[in-house]
């Protein structure tokens, strides 16, 4: 039984790495998957492989940092599939390094990707959802959304502050039956989504499958049920 039968999703930065594996993997469940990168090409494969599989699937052209092009991607959904159950803002960029070397224009574009593009993403997600009176937000925050360690200051500050807007959202998604969550993974195989799992397993990192799982979880929580925050840490890690 298809999990998801008839869910309509958008994934951002699904080409590649954890949002290619959600896409797939909620593909799969019978989802009908909206996938939001730059890279378009490479989602129009993803999506010939969820419909060759008979999922139902399509590829728009997003940059979120772009104000107009998350408010198409929005329309876009809602003008195919007459709605948007669930919005997994995954899109966003690793970068920086110690904070006293880090120069505005790379604290700029961090910021501008992974805090304002996942606002933008929420903001128009949650209106939509509001005049649907429901449905799911996942925020794909990191370990450094929760911690901070030396080298990783900026990252981690625009992951913190997607935490605080996570909270914040779900506060007020309470009333519309509009709920918000945040995964916090640590250090994901993002390359070796099509690999086997004695590679990834070669690697010491997470499975990106162990990511879509995760949402999956989410996404088929009941709906008197939220889980706020997951932290999925790699086995040998300090805790």
């Amino acid at each position: 039984m298809n999990r998801l039968a008839g869910k309509v999703v958008i994934v951002t930065g699904s080409s590649s790495g954890i949002g290619k594996a959600i896409a797939l993997r909620f593909g799969k469940e019978g989802a009908k998957v909206v996938l939001a990168a730059r890279r378009l090409q490479l989602c129009e494969e993803i999506v010939r492989r969820i419909k060759q599989n008979d999922g139902e699937a399509c590829a728009i052209q997003t940059d979120i940092t772009d104000e107009q092009q998350v408010s198409a991607l929005i329309q876009q959904t809602v003008s195919q599939y007459g709605r948007l159950d669930i919005l997994i803002n995954n899109a966003g960029i690793f970068g920086g390094g110690s904070i006293a070397s880090t120069d505005i224009r790379a604290f700029d574009e961090i910021m501008t990707t992974n805090l304002r593009g996942t606002f933008l993403c929420c903001r128009v997600g949650f209106q939509q959802m509001k005049q649907q009176k429901g449905g799911l937000i996942i925020n794909m925050s990191s370990v450094a959304g929760v911690q901070a360690w030396k080298g990783t200051g900026i990252y981690s500050a625009s992951k913190h502050g997607m935490m605080a807007l996570t909270k914040s959202l779900a506060d007020e998604g309470r009333t519309f039956n509009i709920k918000v969550s945040a995964i916090c993974p640590a250090g994901v195989a993002d390359e070796l989504v099509d690999a086997s799992p004695e590679e990834i397993f070669s690697q010491e990192k997470i499975d990106p499958y162990d990511i879509a799982e995760t949402a999956l979880y989410l996404a088929r929580l009941g709906p008197q049920a939220i889980v706020h925050q997951i932290v999925v840490d790699r086995v040998g890690a300090e805790w």
